[in-house]
């Protein structure tokens, strides 16, 4: 097996001790660069599987490094890190990050997006800034399962100013019903889209996700847990297995008791949550 080239840009001396203990593998190779033109020198010369952008000398972020990246290599997969920032979030999503940490790192969920951007083969453009205020950003989500967990920690760094309880709920609940929508609603289509908007006023959280299907009846979903019959408490179980879908179908249920206010259209594929702020 041929080694994976990981790029690994930061001035912070800990911070290529953190990642290279985390990331260390035997089919990896990680290359320690601390500032932002040396770190374009080397991928004019040769390509990168993986470059991890963080704040470099020189006035180099992640932001600016990952603008740079794409007019010398415009596949490159790039994670940026840097600071707590909504804005800085949705810019790495309009040049096409793969994803974005805010400091300090957190090892695991960013030791599993490094092995999932290293698989990852089509990718660019799942993810699309529709629109982007402070208090209503709006995306555009190819119906994928991996560009569902994308989308999901990109609004835990929008949303990383919450409370960690408050930012976790809003995300599972995101979660939950985006793989819905993707999964009922897009048939995992990675022709179709879903627009997810989300919104932030001064009480509340409010997340509004729009499928591309025909909708459902929330009084027919034999494949969800909230359709289960008293007697048959996993029925739905069965119902999945039968219809070859992913494990699950605690969706709604489990996303009424992490919201304050769960709606859905007539039609039956579009929903809106809302998460007050305490």
């Amino acid at each position: 097996m041929s080694s994976r080239c990981l790029l690994v840009v930061d001035s912070d001396p800990a911070v290529h001790e953190l990642l290279n203990s985390l990331l260390r593998r035997d089919d990896r190779t990680i290359q320690d660069v601390y500032d932002g033109p040396e770190a374009l020198a080397r991928l004019r010369s040769s390509s990168c599987d993986l470059v991890v952008a963080g704040q470099g000398r020189n006035g180099f972020d992640g932001l600016k490094l990952l603008r740079r990246v794409r007019a010398i290599r415009p596949d490159a997969k790039v994670i940026v890190t840097g600071e707590p920032d909504a804005a800085r979030v949705v810019g790495a999503i309009r040049n096409h990050a793969y994803s974005y940490f805010h400091k300090p790192l957190p090892a695991s969920p960013m030791a599993d997006m490094v092995q999932q951007a290293l698989e990852a083969s089509s990718w660019k453009g799942d993810i699309r800034v529709i629109s982007a205020r402070a208090d209503w950003i709006t995306l555009d989500v190819r119906c994928k399962m991996d560009a569902a967990e994308r989308t999901t920690h990109f609004l835990r760094e929008m949303e990383a100013d919450l409370p960690a309880q408050t930012r976790e709920d809003v995300a599972a609940a995101f979660r939950e019903l985006l793989m819905n929508a993707i999964e009922h609603g897009g048939k995992s289509d990675p022709r179709k889209r879903v627009r997810v908007s989300l919104l932030r006023t001064s009480k509340s959280v409010i997340v509004h996700i729009h499928d591309p299907g025909t909708g459902f009846s929330l009084g027919f979903l034999p494949h969800a847990a909230i359709s289960n019959p008293d007697d048959s408490p996993i029925r739905h179980v069965e119902v999945r297995a039968e219809q070859g879908q992913r494990p699950g179908g605690f969706g709604i249920l489990m996303t009424r008791n992490l919201v304050d206010d769960l709606l859905y259209n007539e039609r039956g594929n579009a929903v809106l949550f809302v998460k007050y702020l305490k």
